[in-house]
């Protein structure tokens, strides 16, 4: 897979400086292509860490809030012009580091590119309403400023884009910030810090510390100065959180998994639905929140779609995700691979038959990292635990139903809400589904995964907690109201 540079030891940001850790302690972060590949050494910071980046954030607050809304939106204008430049290398080392393919690590990094360009215009649209009194010679107005120090913690499965949908509303919004990226890849985002950093963002508005979850993430979501927590995770983390964030009255914004449904109906595009579940089921290896773990299908068509998939299925090719040939990559880890092949046993032990893939992968180069053949099981029950916990890799799972009000019933009686899916050619139908759907994503005729920036995100029941991310919602988390009466 090619012969690398010389391995690089990366710095935390913290008051303007790229500092190591006090510590002296650091760890690797590796390829899950080929693991005898280690991309750098970053920061295994602590609780001292995170108070000093805790604390310049705090001491920067007051002047960059006081900043002109549309000033601090340039930053993210340069950052975007920056990031865009740079596109090539920042998906070369995204693919390196997290696994993706080389052709979904480019379209996520333009997605990071678009998201500060879309939020560096907010800042000139950050504003209140004027509301009519009903009383003489009074001027209400509201306006919206900035809540204070914001700690950020981001997964590793988008490692630029998801870093900049949280960091781009916060700063604009007037808001400072800590940054702490998921262990498994956290490089291609302190690329990010470095270019928002070379904007000329004042000492302390900007923060990165890397570290795990116990060393740096607990301490910087317990520290008493942060007033906002923005974390994406698994939902025993995000209730930790959210229990840690109640005592000091902090606001949280949790985004926390799916086990997200495609309904296939009788009078589906066929070959369209085979398109749609194979991509938000086996892209990515399955490793996206918003992925098709769950395909449910009418019974008429249920033999002629398993067919159809599971040819399209086989010629997916599986190898280095820096090939451009490549259309699926490794799981992030070793953990994440076993748990996938874990819940592929479990199917099994639960009368489900594995009708394709499912199995490690290990000849040639394949050997030096997480790869699994996708796995498509069928036959087990909507109660089973395969068809009611994520899995969060290249696994789907196919139940067959009798009728539409079956399909929408066995999409909904699971725990998660985050995206749905339906194809079908009756508009009827979808829009019935879009009302009945437990979710807060739903697609029509097209994947379950694939969001866009400037639209809100989020789910329902399990899968949510707080106001929603991206677009013009997400300035509602990073702001407070103010509402003002003036008598003249």
């Amino acid at each position: 897979m090619g012969e690398e540079p010389m391995t690089e030891t990366f710095l935390n940001l913290i008051d303007g400086e790229w500092r190591p850790a006090r510590s002296g302690r650091t760890f690797p972060d590796t390829n899950p292509a080929d693991t005898r590949d280690v991309v750098g050494w970053l920061q295994d910071s602590d609780a001292g860490d995170v108070e000093d980046a805790v604390g310049a954030a705090a001491r920067a607050f007051p002047d960059w809030a006081a900043r002109p809304a549309p000033l601090r939106g340039r930053h993210l204008l340069k950052a975007a012009n920056r990031l865009e430049e740079r596109l090539d290398e920042l998906a070369d080392l995204l693919s390196r580091e997290e696994g993706k393919t080389i052709g979904e690590a480019k379209g996520e990094v333009t997605r990071a590119v678009r998201i500060l360009e879309y939020f560096g215009g907010e800042g000139t649209r950050l504003r209140g309403e004027v509301v009519p009194s009903e009383r003489e010679r009074i001027f209400m107005y509201t306006l919206r400023q900035p809540v204070g120090v914001a700690a950020l913690i981001a997964p590793w499965n988008f490692p630029i884009a998801i870093p900049a949908w949280k960091i781009a509303p916060a700063l604009v919004c007037g808001n400072t910030v800590v940054f702490k990226p998921a262990s498994q890849a956290p490089l291609t985002s302190l690329r990010l810090a470095e270019i928002l950093q070379a904007t000329g963002l004042p000492p302390g508005v900007l923060n990165y510390v890397s570290g795990s979850g116990t060393g740096a993430g607990q301490p910087l979501v317990a520290h008493p100065q942060v007033r906002a927590i923005s974390f994406t995770g698994s939902d025993v983390t995000c209730r930790a959180i959210a229990q840690v964030a109640a005592q000091r009255l902090a606001r949280v914004q949790l985004e926390m998994g799916g086990k997200n449904p495609t309904i296939v109906l009788r009078d589906a595009d066929l070959d369209n639905a085979v398109e749609c579940v194979l991509n938000a089921a086996f892209f990515s290896a399955g490793q996206r929140c918003t992925a098709t773990s769950r395909a449910i299908v009418e019974k008429p068509v249920a033999g002629a779609f398993l067919e159809r998939l599971v040819e399209r299925t086989r010629s997916l090719k599986i190898g280095d995700p820096r090939d451009p040939a490549t259309q699926l990559g490794p799981a992030i880890d070793a953990q994440q691979l076993e748990t996938t092949l874990r819940y592929v046993e479990l199917g099994r032990a639960e009368g489900g038959r594995v009708i394709y893939g499912g199995e490690r992968l290990t000849e040639g180069a394949l050997a030096q990292g997480h790869f699994i053949r996708p796995a498509i099981v069928t036959g087990v029950p909507p109660s089973a635990r395969l068809a009611q916990e994520e899995v969060f890799g290249p696994l789907l799972t196919v139940l067959e139903v009798e009728d539409f009000p079956a399909a929408v019933r066995v999409a909904n009686e699971v725990r998660f809400g985050l995206s749905a899916s339906i194809c079908t050619r009756d508009l009827s139908r979808a829009l019935e589904y879009v009302q009945s759907a437990e979710a807060g994503v739903i697609m029509v005729n097209l994947p379950s995964a694939g969001i866009e920036y400037q639209i809100p995100f989020g789910g329902l029941k399990d899968s949510s907690c707080g106001p929603r991310e991206q677009g013009p919602a997400a300035m509602q988390f990073y702001t407070e109201t103010k509402t003002v009466y003036v008598k003249y």
